[in-house]
């Protein structure tokens, strides 16, 4: 009689998976690297990772609706005769006109003017529909300076000077042919459906001291009143952070990885920089070490989902997050509604990432004509204003159940983590324990 080996599940590689093997063959056909939106997508160590402890014998809990919580925030105290004041510590990151419609700025700045918050311009310069309906809106000046103009940055409420961004620290972006339209083009002084590619680096300055005399610039052209920001992406945080408040800045914004970009090339966003959380305790560190922490406020950006992440940053030492993927959500972007035509596209709603090809079927990454119409700016700054004050309510929950009656109240004693990496990253106990990696020689 004649034995055979059962059958086996056919097993494949974890280093050579489906998606890994699939832009092997990509790359074999065409020859280019891929090009992408949205940010990492890879499992990092993320906020998920921490827990709250909540108030019990050894603290008292602050009762429901009944008892305040404050959530306002001041940004750029420092040195600016005009701070930011807001309402809530979350704001809306620099996305530009270029790699979103003109109705979707709208709509963001509509939805961060009935939430209280501020909203940030993005790589291409201000647009009317932006300024229009935007209370407090903060001028990116990046290396490009598309757009840039000393009116402008006059009109602003706050200027932020961009050195990095998560999703790419040390790179530019990219802005393809087919989403520069006319009005685009002359905005940014380009011709019109050329690809764009921006530049890695500010023309002007090669260090802190150059940073310190544009920074100094800056001041003198918007008379002392305007905050002055410095983004970084997440890469050195602790000394980005230092030279960043050595260099005379009103408020330092660190993005982590987790951050989206309109587009670059894939193996840059997987591989280049560090997650948020691990961003943001040497960001901390590096203020305190200062004697500047609370004097600087520090914001990051990254990942920013629901109102438990905003809370555990702030808890961290963080002052407000910013939020730009989640934004887009919130405005209707990779709404199922419209799978069908994402289909077309050959992707799906909740993985659509082709931002830079222009063709987004909910018309906010986009500059067709027609598909803009589908952007009804009143009605998706609602939505944003609806989801930034659930996000609101959820991080004034937590507080109160840590017995706080400020949401800047929070702070590390109130965590835990669940792994390893992330008591390493965020400098707290490990869960059940009182053991912090890397603390005391283990």
């Amino acid at each position: 009689m004649t034995y055979r080996n059962p059958p086996t599940t056919p097993r494949k590689s974890a280093t050579f998976d489906d998606y890994t093997l699939s832009e092997i063959r990509r790359a074999a056909a065409t020859g280019i690297y891929d090009i992408r939106g949205a940010g990492a997508k890879r499992k990092l160590p993320h906020f998920d990772d921490l827990l709250f402890l909540g108030a019990s014998i050894s603290r008292y809990p602050l009762e429901g609706y009944r008892e305040r919580c404050d959530t306002s925030v001041v940004l750029g105290s420092r040195h600016a005769k005009k701070p930011i004041e807001l309402k809530i510590p979350i704001t809306i990151a620099g996305m530009s006109f270029g790699s979103l419609s003109g109705p979707a700025k709208e709509a963001l700045g509509r939805g961060a003017t009935l939430s209280g918050t501020s909203t940030t311009t993005g790589d291409g310069g201000m647009t009317e529909e932006e300024r229009g309906h935007s209370k407090q809106l903060v001028y990116q000046y990046l290396p490009s300076r598309y757009g840039m103009n000393p009116r402008d940055l006059r009109r602003a409420d706050a200027i932020e000077v961009v050195v990095g961004q998560g999703a790419k620290p040390g790179g530019g972006g990219m802005l393809l042919g087919q989403k520069i339209s006319d009005r685009v083009a002359e905005m940014r002084t380009l011709p019109k459906g050329i690809d764009q590619r921006s530049a890695s680096r500010h023309p002007d300055w090669t260090g802190p001291d150059d940073l310190e005399i544009k920074i100094l610039e800056l001041r003198e052209i918007t008379d002392w009143e305007k905050p002055i920001y410095v983004k970084v992406g997440g890469a050195r945080p602790y000394y980005d952070t230092a030279l960043a408040v050595k260099a005379g800045a009103d408020v330092v914004v660190v993005d982590g990885m987790q951050g989206g970009t309109a587009a670059t090339q894939e193996v840059f966003i997987e591989n280049v920089g560090m997650p948020t959380l691990a961003c943001i305790r040497p960001a901390v560190q590096a203020l305190q070490d200062l004697g500047m922490h609370r004097k600087v406020q520090l914001i990051v950006s990254g990942g920013i989902r629901n109102g438990a992440d905003v809370a555990k940053a702030l808890a961290l030492g963080v002052d407000a997050v910013s939020i730009g993927t989640a934004a887009l959500v919130a405005l209707g972007d990779n709404d199922p509604r419209w799978e069908a035509e994402y289909n077309e596209l050959g992707t799906t709603a909740g993985a659509y990432d082709d931002w830079h090809e222009g063709r987004d079927t909910a018309g906010i990454t986009t500059q067709d004509p027609e598909l803009m119409k589908r952007v009804d700016p009143v009605a998706a700054g609602r939505r944003l204003a609806n989801y930034l004050k659930v996000m609101t309510l959820e991080a004034q929950t937590i507080a109160r159940a840590c017995g706080k009656n400020s949401l800047h109240n929070l702070e590390p004693e109130d965590l835990v983590a669940l792994t390893i990496e992330a008591a390493a990253m965020a400098g707290v106990p490990l869960a059940g324990t009182n053991w912090i990696p890397g603390k005391n020689g283990f």
